[in-house]
């Protein structure tokens, strides 16, 4: 039997670790920058889319983990009677149109504090990414990792790249699993194959409802640079019409400089399977907990359709916009949260037919506050941080009590804006909120002021 050396093993484990040290909790850019804000505290107290482009950098950063686990031990919080003289005047603003909801929970207790409309299902945009990304962590748990392999048969000279589902695939991983791959040939005395390409692992339609669109890819399990036109990692881009068999085609144009020549063009086919099936090569992607936090961070559409679909594989069902579906829903099931009205179109809130309400997400979020399920930790640190990270970077500028302090996801849809996270109170207690706006006249007017009930729940400055 012959298969992979363990050098080209090894080598794509040191890719997928270096992954995760890229996106972990406490480690490079954003998140280091708040570990090092969290030491210099101790002691001292206290589609229209998100846009692509970063904003201007914050001269402050901001708390994250350390300081949701301090506000867990604290044993005061608000009253639900302080919130409604903040809260009730900035929920009219009538930049957030005719159709409000709102929701604010103590996240240690879970105790309703301020609640309009929170039990009524609404449009979501991306913050339904809250509730693939917990649903996601809930069955798979923050280890699992999405595997890109290469299976050949008994003589090995026709090989198959398998998709698995891993929208992070980026050209450096492909090189390794090219070169390993041609290693692994070489040494069986091959140097010339014929490439397939599988993409069964996903059923269903390919493409979003929404149609082809530059917020998202083609849904497919075989993805290069998520199906980018362009040098960007988030945000809007231009996107191929076939990302499978681009990322196939480069495959094979990596293994020609390795060594091995491929024949013809790949074409699309199924892997060999039983006794005479070989994995050659593998590729695995960071840990589910990094993909999660990168997910909300950036409000990454392409990996949140992958994240709802191995939720779907996970739980028997099939790997397709409606299996995905029924997977979330029957796994946030188990965390007993509020699931009237709820509807799972998609995993990145990119469908206007998604439904879910404010006090399902303020529920999600205390599910990932609470120290008894620290699995569900990365929904916390992945959410963007007020006027310093992510789809937030730009916003909670000119001195709002918010910078820093919030971290949310946001939601944006023509007509549609919602945001929804958490904040640490003056006297050091975690709130999750939830606020959702439909027929807003315009993001310009409504994404303020959607900041300016977050805020109202920070310190004042």
């Amino acid at each position: 039997m012959w298969q992979l050396t363990a050098g080209s093993a090894v080598l794509g484990l040191a890719l997928a670790a270096g992954a995760v040290t890229t996106a972990g909790p406490w480690d490079s850019g954003q998140r280091k920058a708040e570990r090092s804000w969290a030491a210099a505290q101790e002691g001292t107290g206290g589609a229209h889319h998100e846009p692509g482009a970063p904003g201007p950098q914050r001269p402050t950063p901001a708390p994250s983990a350390a300081g949701v686990l301090t506000a867990l031990a604290s044993p005061r919080g608000a009253a639900p009677g302080d919130l409604v003289p903040r809260l009730v005047p900035l929920l009219n603003d009538p930049g957030l149109g005719p159709l409000r909801s709102a929701s604010v929970v103590d996240a240690t207790t879970g105790k309703r504090l301020y609640g309009a409309g929170d039990t009524t299902p609404m449009t979501p945009a991306s913050t339904i990414k809250i509730a693939t990304a917990v649903a996601a962590l809930t069955a798979l748990g923050p280890d699992h990792r999405i595997a890109t392999t290469v299976v050949a048969g008994k003589d090995a000279r026709r090989i198959t790249l398998v998709g698995g589902g891993d929208a992070t695939l980026d050209r450096a991983r492909l090189r390794a699993l090219a070169a390993g791959t041609a290693r692994a040939l070489r040494d069986r005395g091959v140097t010339t194959v014929r490439l397939a390409y599988d993409t069964s692992l996903y059923q269903g339609p390919v493409t979003h409802r929404i149609g082809p669109n530059d917020n998202l890819a083609p849904v497919v399990p075989l993805m290069l640079h998520a199906g980018r036109l362009d040098n960007s990692t988030y945000g809007t881009a231009r996107r191929s019409a076939d990302p499978a068999f681009d990322t196939a085609t480069a495959f094979g144009q990596l293994l020609g400089k390795a060594g091995v020549a491929v024949e013809a063009a790949p074409a699309p086919g199924r892997a060999p399977k039983g006794p005479e099936a070989v994995t050659v090569a593998k590729t695995l992607s960071a840990p589910l907990s990094a993909l999660v936090e990168r997910t909300l961070t950036h409000s990454d559409n392409d990996l949140a359709e992958a994240l709802a679909r191995q939720t779907a594989l996970k739980t028997g069902r099939p790997a397709s916009f409606d299996g995905a579906a029924k997977a979330v829903r029957t796994t946030l099931a188990r965390l007993d949260v509020p699931l009237t009205g709820a509807r799972f179109a998609d995993g990145s809130g990119l469908d206007r037919r998604d439904q879910v309400s404010a006090a399902l997400l303020t529920a999600l979020l205390t599910r990932a506050a609470d120290p008894a399920r620290p699995a569900l930790r990365p929904v916390l640190t992945g959410l963007p941080v007020g006027g310093f990270s992510g789809t937030l970077r730009s916003r909670f500028e000119d001195g709002s009590p918010g910078a820093g302090l919030v971290r949310a996801k946001t939601g944006t849809l023509t007509g549609v804006n919602a945001l929804a996270g958490t904040v640490v109170t003056a006297d050091g207690r975690l709130l999750a909120f939830a606020f959702l706006a439909g027929r807003t006249p315009s993001a310009d007017t409504a994404q303020p002021a959607l900041d300016r009930l977050s805020a109202a729940l920070a310190p004042p400055r």
